[in-house]
């Protein structure tokens, strides 16, 4: 799924859990005119007209071959500009008013791309189907002043900039993906995140429907998945799932914006709500517990068992049934309790299932292990440019969707300031996230096998909206213009500052974005402007948040924080105790300070975990710092409401830091902190521990 890991939410509440769009109250100045090649993602060809510019007035109309789009551009128009803007229906190209037509276009514009016309009388977006029409009113939006984004009546002028765009995606898939698994999100959330990412020309929403922490679809075949295996989730809240008609529901939401649902269940790996919801599907025949935790690797379907094909194939039937697009996602990866033979004889047996539903398997790329089915996709998530499971997915003939953690994963902190998500892909800024090149990144991987780029976005950390558009934006931009924008039409320098200038348009429609620093973000017009909500919050709001927007997640609690509280212990006198641990030791090298430090010492059985245990405050956020040397190594902390870690891949022959950060439930008093390896990695060391409030 998404990394060899133990990993814990960090549970950091930073965000406001509200579904509020706010609309701007004062009447603001005029704003000026949008530059056509000012728009994100970047258009592939913009023309434009000097001295030219379409006005939009009270007696506009919209006529459209597309009713559809005719009547989405209504909606997205009418509620700022307060006009009636009439749609009807028409083949002919008008003399004034917005044209939406399905003739005329450039025939370079191919199945998702649009020409934009702009002239003192007429706007005209031509295209060859209706998707490339709602790409084309995508622009439109952004070339209109952000108040347009308002939900109440606002003072224009509504001027375009004259010329022409002539537009087209680079590549076919453009994704984002939402882990419903290990948080649960309501339907009215999911939606907004379509509405959000469709705003961006993304075209495929990936939710991840299964995992160790719980199962979010109804299965009729198999009805414990849901009522067992959907009632919990990470950290042991309610957890919850999705009936056949609401997830029927956000298909068809989904594709009224032209985007398609692609459902992920994860196999033979992250199976624990499963193998917890029937016993029969354990190799022992007996079910597990429930897990609310964040580690991974430890669960499996059993390989042997002919109930689990049965199971397996039962899922993917009444899955296919829901799902109109092409591909059904397998998971495949993290399977550390399944044998490579184990992992290959279930793969190449559940394959041929997901064909005989007339969908093609997607996976992440360690399927490449398995026979290769017609037009595979492999998902890649490695943090390199080169693995073997993707070498050899690439040899049988696979496509590639590009996911790299270190670039693509919304789930990675910004800094290490950033509250939420996590850093074992390491830190992603805006920059890191958007410099890189899809056709070019993974050597001896041909850029014709590159099906496109898909954003996740894990929710170990996260689960409030809030939270998800904190994480999301204003990444998902950038990484949608990745996967939109020609190489040529793509640079930094330029990016930054039309990027910046999208974050008064997100104040208007209430989204909860980052405030990089590395990017120059545009205010809005009226510095004296107000704002109110328009829009009711949304089931998955906190009901007691601040309407307020403007509070950053990074915002620190206003109480006084004592002093940190030092965790070294007595071992630089050589005593290991506060710590213990069975396999943990005290050693006098190597050392990052001082003459001693801790070792663990990792067999194929036992992580060998040194912890103590740390009295702290109740309702209070707490950061967790130590230094580490060797492979796969984790520090956490885990107490009543606190589930916490963070790990390092590898250091080499040096000490590196280790952060995480967490918040205590309001009966915590004392946390377990703790530092371990990995199952039959080599010994690891430990040195300078600090726990403090921040």
């Amino acid at each position: 799924m998404h990394r060899p890991a133990l990993l814990a939410a960090a549970l950091a509440l930073a965000t406001a859990g509200v579904g509020v769009a706010w609309t701007v109250a004062a009447t603001p100045a005029a704003a000026a005119v949008v530059n056509l090649q000012d728009v994100v993602p970047a258009p592939a060809s913009v023309q434009p007209a000097g001295g030219v510019t379409f006005t939009l007035g009270s007696g506009t109309g919209i006529q459209t071959e597309s009713l559809d789009a005719g009547n989405a551009l209504a909606a997205l128009l009418r509620p700022a500009t307060g006009y009636p803007l009439p749609v009807t229906t028409g083949s002919g190209t008008p003399s004034s008013g917005i044209a939406l037509l399905l003739s005329g276009a450039d025939a370079s514009v191919g199945a998702e791309g649009y020409q934009l016309d702009v002239t003192a009388s007429l706007l005209t977006i031509r295209a060859q189907t209706p998707a490339g029409l709602y790409h084309g009113v995508q622009t439109l939006r952004q070339l209109l002043p952000p108040t347009i984004e308002a939900r109440t009546v606002q003072s224009g002028p509504w001027t375009v900039a004259g010329g022409r765009i002539v537009d087209r995606p680079r590549y076919a898939y453009r994704g984002a993906m939402l882990d419903v698994s290990r948080h649960f999100f309501s339907v009215d959330t999911v939606k907004r995140y379509i509405d959000e990412i469709a705003q961006y020309k993304l075209n495929v929403l990936h939710l991840h429907l299964s995992d160790d922490q719980g199962w979010r679809i109804v299965v009729d075949a198999w009805p414990r998945l849901t009522s067992v295996g959907g009632s919990t989730q990470v950290g042991g809240g309610a957890g919850g799932y999705y009936t056949k008609a609401q997830y029927t529901d956000l298909v068809a939401y989904a594709a009224a914006r032209h985007i398609t649902i692609v459902p992920e269940i994860d196999m033979p790996g992250h199976t624990n709500a499963a193998l917890a919801s029937y016993a029969e599907l354990n190799c022992n025949g007996v079910a597990p517990a429930l897990y609310t935790g964040t580690d991974v690797g430890f669960s499996s379907l059993c390989v042997n068992k002919e109930v689990t094909y049965t199971f397996v194939q039962q899922v993917l039937n009444e899955l296919a049934a829901l799902t109109p697009g092409a591909y059904l996602h397998v998971g495949g990866d993290e399977a550390h309790s399944t044998s490579d033979a184990d992992y290959r004889t279930f793969m190449n047996r559940v394959q041929p299932y997901v064909g005989a539903t007339g969908r093609t398997v997607m996976g992440w790329h360690q399927i490449g292990q398995a026979d290769h089915t017609a037009g595979r996709v492999a998902q890649y998530w490695g943090t390199t440019t080169s693995d073997a499971d993707l070498s050899s997915a690439v040899a049988k003939g696979d496509r590639i969707l590009l996911s790299p953690a270190n670039k693509t994963y919304l789930d990675m902190k910004y800094t290490n300031a950033t509250p939420l998500g996590l850093t074992w892909a390491g830190l992603i800024e805006v920059q890191t996230a958007y410099n890189w090149d899809p056709g070019t990144y993974l050597p001896g991987v041909p850029a014709a096998s590159i099906l496109g780029v898909e954003a996740p976005l894990w929710s170990e950390t996260i689960r409030t909206l809030a939270d998800i558009e904190f994480m999301a934006f204003p990444r998902m931009p950038a990484l949608a213009e990745l996967a939109w924008s020609p190489q040529s039409a793509r640079n930094w320098d330029t990016f930054k500052v039309r990027l910046g200038a999208q974050g008064p348009r997100w104040t208007v429609q209430g989204i909860n974005y980052y405030r990089s620093p590395q990017v120059p973000w545009g205010t809005l017009p009226s510095p004296s402007a107000s704002v109110s909500p328009s829009r009711s919050v949304s089931p998955s709001a906190s009901p007691s948040a601040s309407p307020s927007r403007s509070v950053s997640p990074s915002a620190s609690p206003s109480s006084s924080a004592p002093a940190g509280v030092l965790v070294n212990g007595g071992f630089e006198s050589g005593s290991l105790a506060p710590w213990t641990g069975s396999r943990c030791s005290v050693v006098s090298s190597p050392v990052r300070s001082g003459t001693k430090a801790l070792a663990g010492a990792v067999t194929a059985a036992d992580t060998a975990q040194c912890q103590q245990t740390v009295a702290v405050q109740p309702n209070r956020t707490y950061r967790l710092t130590g230094y580490v040397q060797g492979s796969y190594v984790y520090i956490g902390a885990t107490g009543t409401g606190v589930t916490a870690s963070t790990w390092t891949p590898g250091t080499g022959n040096a000490y590196a830091p280790l952060t995480v950060t967490f918040t205590t439930g309001a009966s915590t008093t004392s946390v377990t902190v703790y530092v371990h390896g990995w199952y039959g990695q080599p010994s690891y060391y430990a040195d300078d521990f600090t726990l403090t409030l921040v």
